[in-house]
């Protein structure tokens, strides 16, 4: 469940190399996301899995 601290977005510039931008995309296509929404969930995990280790 989201609180309502989740809900609110902050945003971030983000610089990318032409390469890792196509790859995310097409991943993100892939899993019919949009491509801020795959950087997202990738990122979400990511934090999960450290937190994981960390225990």
């Amino acid at each position: 469940m989201t609180t309502p601290q989740e809900k609110e977005k902050k945003q971030v510039l983000l610089r990318l190399s032409p390469t890792l931008w196509k790859e995310i995309a097409s991943w993100a296509e892939d899993d019919f996301r949009s491509i801020n929404g795959q950087i997202e969930y990738l990122l979400h995990e990511c934090v999960k899995q450290r937190k994981k280790t960390k225990t």
